[in-house]
């Protein structure tokens, strides 16, 4: 049973189609073993109009819905989650500027991401504040000049590439409660004694993630975004859209896994017969698939609720969860069927299992969303 309506499957297969015929296999691989970032693509995917997708008409967007929105990152991740992320990283921030940005930032910002003329990224963690994202310690501090900024912020995707603002989650007022006096600033890359250092992680080479130190860097004071000392309230709404998301892009990337290892079983011959017709392969491939199906489902319930302005924190955490741990464990199976050319680039399957040991890492861990979960059954929700 399809639950697509015919506009949605002709979208899913537009994006699937755009990745094969636009982008290929190799591009991405290229990419990611130069640990260079997608900019060729980048360009073409907003010449298409697909970064308006979920900008409010009124501001000069599509005004899609966040389920469509899943149904592409599903898509832009066919050939690896770390491509997908280059996009869905620029679209969080963009969306907070809608939500929370004055009609000045906006008019500045909104336009110029939509053209790809812009990218966004968004900073939370540090090196002593990572699931606790709430203590920070990264200082902000309201002067004439502006906001000055002190202090080191870690893993912040993208921010290493050309033209990218950074929302970046400071605290704003060290005297308040912990959740309290959080504010998010919007901080170009370019902003002087702002030192960004791509780190040689093993999972999103190209998309790049990053540390950054910032010694009384200064941005204008209109670059506040939203309210001061409540950027906490931001940072809690950005979650939901970026785990959906992730969520849609594992599925995404762990269905190639399949494919790519099932392939492989029928053409690779052993004793005289393809691999795939030893019932411990055939197994082991029905199982990936049947978790992959399952994992799509949960991410299209928590995109369907969301799309509706449904409360869905539990349904989005489980779906980021269990989709995680499918990409994980799919590519890891993936690299036992494909034995020792898995551990070839040109395998991809190597690429994939990088990516399937960050997933159940960034964006909230695997831990984080069983907290979620339970605490919400806790609740009666």
């Amino acid at each position: 049973m399809n639950f697509l309506t015919p506009e949605q499957d002709m979208w899913r297969d537009t994006v699937l189609r755009f990745m094969e015929k636009e982008v290929g296999c190799e591009y991405v691989q290229r990419c990611d073993s130069a640990r260079e970032y997608p900019y060729e693509i980048y360009r073409k995917v907003a010449e298409a109009g697909w970064l308006r997708m979920l900008i409010p008409e009124d501001q000069g967007g599509d005004g899609g819905s966040i389920f469509e929105y899943a149904l592409m990152c599903e898509g832009m991740s066919r050939y690896g989650f770390d491509f997908a992320t280059a996009f869905m990283v620029s679209t969080f921030t963009a969306m907070n500027i809608v939500k929370y940005g004055t009609p000045e930032q906006r008019q500045k910002y909104l336009e110029p991401y939509m053209r790809g003329e812009i990218r966004f990224s968004i900073s939370i963690s540090e090196p002593s504040s990572g699931s606790d994202a709430a203590s920070t310690r990264t200082r902000a501090t309201q002067t004439p000049e502006g906001w000055k900024i002190q202090g080191q912020k870690l893993w912040c995707s993208g921010a290493a590439a050309e033209n990218v603002v950074i929302a970046m989650l400071v605290r704003t007022d060290p005297e308040a409660k912990k959740h309290s006096g959080l504010s998010v600033l919007l901080v170009p890359n370019s902003t002087s004694n702002v030192d960004i250092r791509k780190l040689p992680t093993m999972a999103r080479r190209a998309t790049g993630t990053t540390e950054i130190f910032l010694d009384d860097a200064v941005v204008p004071t209109e670059n506040l975004l939203g309210t001061a000392n409540k950027g906490w309230d931001i940072i809690i709404g950005h979650l939901e859209l970026e785990r959906i998301a992730v969520s849609a892009a594992y599925v995404g990337n762990a269905q190639q896994a399949v494919s790519d290892a099932l392939k492989y079983a029928h053409e690779r011959i052993q004793f005289e017969r393809p691999i795939f017709e030893f019932q411990v392969i055939k197994h082991m491939l029905a199982d990936m698939q049947t978790t992959v199906d399952a994992a799509r489902l949960m991410v299209y319930r928590a995109a369907d609720m969301a799309s509706n302005s449904i409360p869905c924190s539990r349904e989005v955490s489980m779906a980021k969860l269990f989709a995680s741990e499918t990409l994980q464990t799919v590519t890891r199976q993936g690299m036992q069927i494909l034995g020792g050319h898995s551990m070839l680039p040109e395998s991809n399957m190597e690429r994939y299992f990088r990516e399937g040991m960050q997933a159940t890492i960034g964006g909230g861990t695997s831990q984080i969303q069983r907290n979620i979960i339970s605490r919400a059954m806790s609740a009666g929700q």
